[in-house]
């Protein structure tokens, strides 16, 4: 039987789809193959480009890509393929250039274009850099929890614990089984000593949905010390079992690593408790828009659901209660009482109930809402 002729277009097809099964030599194989045939199909060029990237082929992933944009200068996907190479290898200005290409053409409305770049910057560190892309692609998609999420592992890192706590929450209010932002939210609380609130979040997980032992090994230590616990208790051995099946998976070249990428530039252990892990527009309130006579100031703010509101701080105090269904009929003392209440019990922060200001900003210091203006 002879073998049937494939178009460019089905070669492409059929590589992604073995790429995303993870059979990268295989769908090398294929473009390659599809290449002798079609040698100006740019899809194929960037196709194999991404393979060989994934192989850790650097030198043949870059030649890949650049030979797809001089077939198409301003092919996107060639274009963040590119950047990603040239940003493991070391070529900082040229990764970034061509990054930034991807925006100058107007790409910053591509949900999955916009994550991959911004990822991969965050893998290498570039932190602030990450947050922009992902910023600009949640103007356009306000309502992604990856990019939610993202935005929360970055301010993270870049040590801004109020908006990883706001863009976390966000996420999780879009989406309440991500596993991955409450995973990080509980270690952040771990590491911040909020430990009622780190069991709560970790509570709300599987052991299945841990691939990193961190957590596991906080669960499990918060586990015993809430219930008083022994290793043997039957609420433990599914959290052992996990440990231990990840463990299994560590092979001696990758403990050897993690041994190395444990120590400091100095030789000295890192902190075992340092939290490692992962690797708007916005919608107004109808008739919110009045502004009282005075000279109070006016602020905005922004909940976990996406709702810009604006006022001065006693008309947005009045503007959360409307907009919180569960206390909008309560007095405003019982909504800011339960509402404090809930914040610290989900992040461990003590939000103060002196006034509407006070009030707001300890919200947003709980990540609750977040303070634009």
């Amino acid at each position: 039987m002879t073998e049937p002729f494939f178009s460019s277009d089905e070669f492409d097809e059929q590589a992604h789809q073995l790429y995303n099964e993870g059979r990268y030599d295989d769908a090398l194989a294929l473009l390659r193959d599809g290449l002798t045939r079609y040698p100006q199909a740019v899809e194929l060029h960037v196709g194999a480009g991404y393979a060989q990237l994934a192989r850790e082929e650097y030198a043949w992933a870059r030649q890949a890509f650049e030979f797809a944009l001089v077939l198409d200068p301003d092919h996107e996907d060639a274009l963040a393929g590119l950047g990603e190479v040239l940003l493991v290898i070391g070529h900082i200005e040229g990764s970034l250039r061509a990054f930034q290409r991807t925006i100058e053409l107007g790409f910053d409305n591509d949900h999955e274009l916009m994550l991959q770049v911004g990822r991969a910057l965050f893998r290498e560190g570039f932190f602030a850099e990450a947050s922009r892309f992902f910023e600009r692609a949640q103007v356009h998609h306000t309502r992604s929890p990856e990019l939610a999420a993202s935005l929360g592992y970055t301010a993270h890192r870049l040590g801004m614990d109020a908006d990883a706590f706001y863009w976390l929450r966000r996420a999780l209010a879009l989406e309440s089984e991500y596993t991955e932002p409450r995973i990080y939210l509980a270690n952040i609380l771990y590491d911040r000593g909020e430990t009622a609130a780190a069991l709560k979040h970790f509570s709300r997980t599987r052991p299945d949905d841990h691939f990193d032992d961190l957590g596991i090994w906080r669960m499990i230590e918060l586990l015993k010390g809430a219930g008083g616990l022994r290793d043997e208790a039957p609420e433990l051995q599914e959290w052992l079992a996990r440990l231990a099946e990840l463990g299994e998976d560590v092979s001696p070249e990758d403990q050897l690593l993690a041994e190395i990428e444990g120590m400091q530039p100095d030789g000295t252990p890192r902190d075992p408790n340092q939290l490692e892990l992962f690797g708007t527009l916005m919608r107004d309130v109808p008739e919110m828009q009045r502004r009282t006579g005075g000279e109070a100031a006016i602020h905005v703010i922004e909940t976990l659901e996406g709702l810009a509101l604006r006022g001065s701080w006693d008309e947005l105090l009045l503007q959360l209660q409307t907009v919180d269904g569960a206390w909008a009929d309560n007095t405003l003392v019982q909504f800011m009482h339960a509402f404090a209440q809930r914040g610290q019990a989900e992040t461990g922060v003590r939000i103060p109930v002196t006034s509407a200001e006070a009030f707001l900003r300890g919200s947003a210091d709980a990540g609750i809402i977040r303070i634009l203006q």
